[in-house]
């Protein structure tokens, strides 16, 4: 769970739509968001750059198996021979007025969603039964939360009561023109090789869902295209960045430098 921290500069993202017009209108009417998308296509990053454009703090929680509602409300803890009680990152937020972004939330425990419940509808209100406090959100206090749809199991699937409390925003991949862009600011390699970087991307997108669970995300070429820029082998660099990432199956592993080989030449 990472805690807030000042913002030297808002984190660069490229609008590829009304998301940006969304999210502020959101926040200003107090209504709460999920994002869905795959891995790597740009979420948390939006939230980052939103958080910091609109000049409000953000607490980001990555979701996992073990996460509870305690660790997002706070608990009783025994500091100097006394018990003290330490507030989550979720109900600092709220007391704060500030944005919390739930990152991969179908993985935390059921309990969330029962935490989540009355902060998503109009009473925006937090229970804190350990306490007894029941904090109203102000206006400044933003939900967000997001969830890869092609990783939803039977066992971890987003109910539809706990879906329709939220507005609802689908990232994909960006458009190979503006993908280029993205990672060529964020890399500092020139155009002509992320241009090949994010072709080979394409190809290997169109494999996911048959060969691969998922296609390569735009983290890991920008990963790809700073290892370039930084003098290191193209091959080398494909297989640590590309390859290894996205399979263990041998066979897999060389379709994939086959494909390589076939953009690249």
């Amino acid at each position: 769970m990472n805690a807030p921290s000042p913002e030297l500069h808002t984190p660069f993202y490229e609008p590829t739509a009304q998301e940006c017009v969304l999210f502020e209108t959101a926040h200003e009417n107090g209504l709460p968001l999920l994002l869905k998308g795959p891995t790597g296509c740009g979420k948390t990053r939006f939230v980052e750059h939103m958080a910091a454009r609109m000049g409000r703090t953000l607490y980001t929680v990555a979701c996992h198996d073990d996460l509870s509602a305690p660790d997002l409300i706070g608990r009783y803890l025994l500091r100097g021979g006394e018990t003290e009680w330490i507030d989550g990152p979720l109900t600092r937020a709220v007391r704060e007025g500030a944005i919390c972004y739930l990152d991969e939330v179908v993985e935390a425990r059921k309990d969330v969603t029962v935490v989540l419940h009355p902060l998503t509808d109009d009473r925006r209100t937090l229970m804190i039964d350990r306490t007894g406090e029941a904090l109203q959100a102000p206006p400044g206090f933003m939900l967000v939360a997001s969830f890869n749809p092609g990783y939803q199991s039977v066992l971890k699937r987003m109910k539809p009561s706990t879906r329709q409390r939220f507005l609802s925003l689908t990232f994909d991949f960006p458009e190979a023109d503006v993908e280029t862009r993205v990672i060529a600011r964020e890399s500092g390699l020139d155009h002509t090789r992320v241009t090949s970087l994010v072709r080979l991307a394409g190809h290997i997108r169109k494999l996911s869902g048959m060969d691969l669970e998922e296609g390569v995300s735009t983290r890991l070429l920008i990963y790809a295209a700073k290892l370039v820029k930084a003098g290191m082998n193209l091959d080398h660099v494909l297989e640590v960045a590309v390859i290894e990432p996205l399979t263990d199956d041998d066979d897999v592993k060389t379709a994939l430098r086959d494909l390589i080989t076939v953009v690249y030449g």
